[in-house]
């Protein structure tokens, strides 16, 4: 883990890079086969490198990008033990999905994307999982116009890891299919107000309807 870190922090290693075969890495870091093989699996535990076998170009170990893999793992392991209850994550969307709505910049939003999410979001047919998977994308994505990559990281590892809780909590509620109109109407009104630039109105849409959702859940 410490070379792959050394080799990307100096530039020798780079995104998409494909490391040496194991044959020649073991022996470059003086370890064995079966040591190296340990750390490579971590390391793909982690999103840092993907391995796939046979041949081509995607063939080999690949240096990847995907912390948010990391950290949902981390975060799977806080909800497993109840460490983590459904109100911290309530708070912790709400720290920083109004943080980056105040810092969003209108040009940097994918529109478009967020958009057709809602539409796909308008099927009144569409299974709880699939509403639920669209929407967090959906938050995911107003946060990328912050331009901050940390805090749509951190909304994406969320989002991973709580999927599942997400969906049993969401079975739970008396009626559905009234919860999902209101949420379509507050996503379009939070679109509506970061599209035009109206920052803390956004910012306030989303406390208010990160705050009334965990509400509704918790009953």
């Amino acid at each position: 883990m410490t070379w792959v870190t050394d080799e990307l922090s100096s530039g020798r290693l780079r995104i998409g890079d494909r490391l040496p075969g194991e044959r020649a890495l073991a022996e470059t870091l003086g370890v064995s086969r079966a040591s190296l093989r340990e750390a490579l699996r971590v390391l793909e535990a982690l999103g840092a490198i993907r391995s796939s076998t046979g041949s081509g170009p995607n063939a080999g170990t690949i240096v990847t990008a995907a912390p948010e893999q990391a950290l949902s793992l981390a975060l799977n392991l806080q909800l497993a033990t109840s460490h983590v209850e459904p109100r911290h994550i309530a708070e912790v969307r709400e720290l920083l999905e109004t943080w980056a709505a105040r810092h969003s910049d209108a040009a940097l939003c994918d529109w478009t994307a967020a958009e057709h999410l809602l539409t796909l979001m308008d099927d009144t047919e569409l299974p709880i999982e699939h509403f639920l998977a669209h929407d967090a994308q959906f938050h995911v994505a107003l946060s990328r116009a912050a331009d901050n990559p940390l805090i749509s990281t951190l909304m994406e590892s969320l989002r991973i890891s709580i999927s599942e809780h997400t969906v049993a909590r969401a079975r739970a509620i008396p009626d559905w299919g009234a919860t999902a109109a209101r949420l379509r109407d507050e996503h379009r009104a939070i679109l509506d107000a970061l599209k035009h630039g109206d920052r803390e109105r956004g910012a306030e849409l989303l406390r208010e309807h990160i705050d009334r959702y965990y509400r509704e859940t918790e009953r």
